[in-house]
């Protein structure tokens, strides 16, 4: 979680500052207190000739520089200093008191800020007389003793890559490059029906879409609601027809109102279309930066085997997890929480991205995984701070050829430049993510290393079943601050 991995705090500036200046802040008055799971209430008080102090060395530095019609830069009264810049001097020692007291509190109470504290400067006014006293509230990493990570035993699922995959798989990844062609035939399995859709509530229509494009596929899923036995309702479907599906919300969908209720999606066939899949062409190869078919096997090869890791990955990780449970008893803030699902999403899809799965089985896992957001969320949290200890008790470090590494493997997947894929994630905010998954996937490894394995077989993927929507039944979508959305109607 990027607010959860790389706080950038008023606490952190304040650390970062030189500590040279201290004029006195020994003598603060601090009481923390905890407030609620990993959140402590901070009380300062700086006393007056500490302010005093402050306040001297600010107009001694005016006077050596401040330019006053009457008199020589550096020959101003200081009376007259204080007075002509009494709104300059406050506000710089209203900052300076404020940014060396932080210092000293972050230094002094040892405090691990997650998140900014909720510290309205603007409405802090330091005293003319007396004390300046201040507070706020700052959410803290969780404490807690860290298990022995190294002798776990775990269950790795394992899976073969076939040739059969590989055509399988190879098929899946060129469809997305395909274009598709209207039909005059009814709609038969994994043909796109375009529809005229009515979101309906108690009689209420929720929301309308003009033109809705769906797969025909066993699962509809929506980013919070999902429909079984789609196919069994739309193949044989022609322009005109009309269908009804009852959908109930899901109970982490983000509308709290509408969790556990009904939605009907009412739609009308506007039409049929079929997907033509581009010729593995010397044009088409050189698109995805290849130069022969045999190398683009050998690449899907790659990628199906990268999904097995990343499986494996998953599933040591919520082992993991699920081990340390006793170490792990700690409650996260609702507020935390929920402000981290959104990045929580992200996470998941760069992972995903990472690891060579098409756009359309992203999708599907998108949708899948907002209907869960919220304890997918606190559960990535917890394992984002043990693993981050691991991190720390291993000295791992991410260094810049991981991340470079880890931009071409993902251009290569998406056939793009390297440099347009680390734009995009430096745009959108990812770069951090990318970099704490990288170090929270070397404490993973840590644990692979020194672990007991018991082999088990894996399941196969199950997304190519599923037509994923970026879409919500409740409402407008809520999808991630990325391009690819865009691209894929673009593409369809």
């Amino acid at each position: 979680m990027a607010d959860a991995e790389k706080p950038q705090a008023v606490m952190d500036d304040a650390a970062s500052g030189a500590a040279a200046d201290d004029a006195g802040f020994d003598r603060l008055q601090i009481n923390v207190e905890s407030v609620g799971p990993c959140k402590k209430h901070v009380r300062v008080t700086v006393p007056r000739e500490v302010i005093d102090d402050v306040m001297q060395g600010a107009v001694d530095e005016l006077m050596t520089s401040a330019a006053v019609p009457g008199f020589r830069i550096g020959h101003v009264p200081e009376q007259l200093i204080r007075r002509r810049f009494r709104s300059e001097l406050a506000d710089q020692v209203k900052q300076k008191v404020l940014m060396q007291s932080l210092e000293w509190i972050a230094e002094a109470e040892d405090l691990d800020p997650i998140n900014e504290p909720n510290l309205d400067v603007e409405s802090i006014e330091v005293p003319d007389e007396g004390d300046f006293e201040y507070e706020f509230d700052v959410e803290v990493r969780p404490e807690f003793d860290l298990p022995d990570y190294k002798g776990l035993k775990i269950e790795r699922p394992v899976r073969e890559i076939s040739d059969g995959d590989v055509d399988a798989y190879l098929q899946e990844f060129v469809e997305q490059y395909g274009q598709l062609e209207p039909v005059e035939e009814p709609a038969s399995l994994e043909d796109f029906v375009t529809v005229e859709a009515d979101f309906v509530h108690d009689g209420k229509v929720l929301h309308h879409i003009d033109e809705l494009s769906l797969r025909v596929r066993p699962v509809l899923r929506f980013q919070d609601a999902e429909f079984s036995g789609f196919d069994k309702e739309v193949v044989g479907a022609k322009e005109g027809d009309t269908r009804e599906l009852d959908l109930t919300v899901s109970m982490e969908a983000d509308n709290i109102g509408m969790r556990g209720e009904t939605v009907t999606l009412k739609m009308t066939v506007l039409d049929v279309k079929r997907l033509r899949r581009p010729e593995l062409d010397d044009e088409f190869l050189s698109r995805l930066n290849v130069e022969s078919e045999e190398q683009l096997r050998d690449e899907v090869r790659k990628m199906l085997e990268r999904q097995v890791t990343y499986e494996q990955r998953q599933s040591t990780r919520r082992q993991v997890l699920e081990k340390i449970t006793e170490s792990a008893d700690w409650d996260l803030p609702e507020d935390l929480v929920r402000k981290q699902v959104e990045n929580a999403l992200r996470r998941e899809i760069l992972e995903m991205q990472q690891a060579g799965f098409t756009r359309s089985e992203i999708a599907a896992r998108e949708n899948d995984l907002r209907q869960k957001s919220i304890s997918m969320t606190r559960q990535n949290l917890k394992e984002h701070f043990v693993l981050d200890r691991i991190a720390e008790e291993e000295d791992l470090e991410v260094t810049s050829t991981d991340i470079e590494l880890e931009i071409t493997m993902m251009a290569l997947q998406r056939g793009e430049n390297p440099r347009r894929v680390r734009a995009r994630l430096v745009k959108s905010g990812m770069i951090e993510n990318l970099e704490a998954q990288i170090r929270e996937r070397k404490a993973v490894d840590v644990i692979l290393e020194n672990a007991e394995f018991q082999e088990s077989e894996m399941a196969p993927p199950t997304e190519v079943s599923v037509a994923a929507v970026n879409r919500s039944v409740c409402g407008e979508p809520v999808g991630l601050p990325d391009d690819e959305a865009e691209e894929d109607a673009g593409e369809e």
